[in-house]
């Protein structure tokens, strides 16, 4: 509808500059916005302001002559449905609309069904997002949880809006930390043997290990026993990161999060991809030696200072790999990638930003989401970790508690650049204090709804496919309902746009409210006939906008509760 308005403000001026009303007819850039207070009409513009330089009038005096204008502009359906304009404050023109402008909406998600709120926007860019990457050193935290459920919705709305979307997990396989994995089982594995061991600080000490090694001791306890350090320490480190990567998997999985792309760091180094990044930047001049350590000129790019690549002893530090990776993500031909971090990494952006420019690429083509902290509370107290070293609130122990759905509700619930409180006790109330709940109750009672008319033989099937008797939507709180439905696809569209999912959370929680306060003053099954079929196509319409967008956020759309 607002395209429809911006084409009758349009047609508006350009009839007006033909009347000899405005002297001008250039068009500036104007928005049509949805008012956000009752009284203020349907839909509102700013034309007028903005062309007060252009028209050298008074921003009052355009919207009047345009208001004038609107009468000759009804090119459009919207055009027939208007029931009135007004001039409001400095300058705004408000569009209000008869009922039967919205009642359509409904007939378009009945008929477009999985598909209503889907966008082109995108335009079929491909687009990468990675999101996860967790070293496998252990198994996944609440935190890891938080980055899981905003990368993957990203994604799904992505690709809901038109983009061509891949979701990947980048293996952090390679170097320190997987050396560090490999000693801490085997000196873990020495204990158990009975060998004194002085296990260092730096070392991963979580419980996990132990089971680690006491796996290795029972399938390979003779063959280790004989085993050099090194070599041993290096069976260690295999077994283990393969060991953690098959439980991140399956964490993941049970968290209904699944990648495209599993990208392996190592593979980076196997096929010599790492040393000819350095080499050509060598060649540009980006690449320097210094102190008998290479560094990469980041400070020329807008970081606070030249970064490390190869330290002074021969190894590769991260952003080298890094590096690499990045300029192999664009090589397989994406438009625009998107990294998930942790807020933690804040101070990685413009060293791996400085990397994807000086390949070539803009760097409006590189987009870092930094995802804040999660603050566990167990009916507002904080949840004690445990004092024991290494141990920590996993993703599994929340999703086993939880489950999955109330996860990545909570997850989702607000802005990814803020910091979270998820409340484990709250997340499993059944009552409407529990957002998921709240939305999702919506999509069952529905269900109950359809599934009684059917049993009354008001209709054939639960899931009809034709708006019935819509004229007949006039209550108040239906035609809020209808607007509220309408205005899915914008939020899709402002979601994908501002990579933020918790817009689409928003729009659910309206939506719902909604639905409840309509419930509320309104019965859907009764005598009149024409009325309750009506009433019955509105409240599958919005059956059908509730599944789709907790589709987005990967959340399910249960039939009951």
């Amino acid at each position: 509808m607002k395209t429809e308005i911006r084409t009758m403000v349009l047609d508006a001026l350009r009839t007006a500059f033909e009347k000899g009303l405005l002297p001008s007819d250039q068009v500036p850039e104007f928005e049509v916005e949805t008012p956000k207070y009752e009284g203020q009409g349907d839909f509102s513009t700013n034309i007028a302001m903005v062309s007060a330089k252009l028209q050298k009038m008074a921003p009052a005096k355009i919207a009047e002559r345009l208001v004038a204008s609107m009468s000759d502009s009804t090119h459009t359906p919207l055009g027939r449905v208007l029931e009135k304009t007004e001039v409001a404050g400095p300058g705004f023109i408000n569009f209000f609309l008869s009922p039967g402008a919205w009642h359509p909406v409904v007939d378009q998600v009945l008929n477009q069904d999985r598909s209503f709120g889907a966008s082109e926007m995108g335009a079929g860019e491909r687009v990468q997002v990675e999101f996860v990457s967790a070293n496998p050193t252990g198994p996944l935290h609440v935190g890891h949880g938080r980055g899981a459920a905003v990368g993957d919705a990203v994604g799904n709305i992505l690709s809901f809006a038109g983009f061509n979307v891949q979701k990947e997990y980048y293996i952090n396989d390679s170097g320190r930390q997987i050396r560090t994995l490999g000693t801490s089982v085997w000196l873990r594995l020495q204990q158990m043997q009975g060998t004194p061991v002085d296990f260092p600080q730096d070392c991963y000490q979580g419980d996990y290990i132990r089971d680690i090694a006491q796996e290795l001791l029972d399938t390979r306890g003779k063959d280790l026993a004989d085993t050099d350090e090194k070599q041993g320490i290096e069976i260690c480190a295999r077994f283990a990161a393969g060991k953690i990567l098959a439980g991140i998997r399956s964490d993941l999985d049970d968290f209904g999060v699944r990648f495209d792309n599993w990208f392996s760091e190592q593979s980076l180094y196997d096929s010599g991809r790492v040393q000819t990044a350095i080499e050509n930047f060598k060649e540009k001049d980006l690449i320097y030696e210094k102190d008998g350590a290479l560094w990469f000129r980041t400070e020329k790019f807008g970081d606070e200072k030249d970064r490390v690549v190869v330290r002074n002893n021969g190894l590769t530090t991260y952003f080298a790999s890094d590096i690499a990776y990045h300029d192999e993500k664009f090589e397989r031909g994406f438009d625009r990638v998107i990294d998930v971090w942790g807020a933690d990494h804040h101070g990685y952006i413009k060293r791996i930003d400085a990397a994807v420019v000086a390949t070539g690429r803009q760097s409006e083509q590189f987009d870092v989401i930094l995802v804040q902290l999660v603050n566990l509370l167990r009916d507002g107290n904080p949840v004690q970790m445990s004092t024991r070293a290494g141990e920590f609130v996993t993703l599994k122990d929340i999703v086993d508690e939880v489950g999955k759905d109330a996860a990545r509700f909570m997850f989702l619930s607000r802005s990814y650049d803020s910091g979270l409180d998820f409340d484990l006790e709250l997340a499993k109330k059944k009552s409407a204090d529990n957002p998921v709940y709240y939305v999702q109750y919506v999509h069952a009672r529905i269900t109950g709804i359809l599934n009684k008319a059917k049993e009354e033989g008001l209709i054939d099937q639960t899931d009809f496919n034709v708006g019935i008797n819509l004229k007949k939507l006039v209550a108040e709180e239906e035609l809020k309902l209808i607007k509220q439905v309408a205005g899915f696809r914008e939020q899709v569209e402002k979601s994908a746009q501002t990579l933020h999912p918790h817009v689409i959370f928003t729009y659910l929680m309206t939506l719902a409210a909604a639905f409840h306060a309509y419930y509320n003053h309104h019965k859907v099954i009764m005598a009149d006939k024409p009325l309750s079929l009506a009433r019955l196509s509105l409240v599958l319409a919005v059956k059908k906008v509730i599944r789709n967008g907790l589709a987005l956020l990967g959340v399910s759309a249960p039939e009951r509760m």
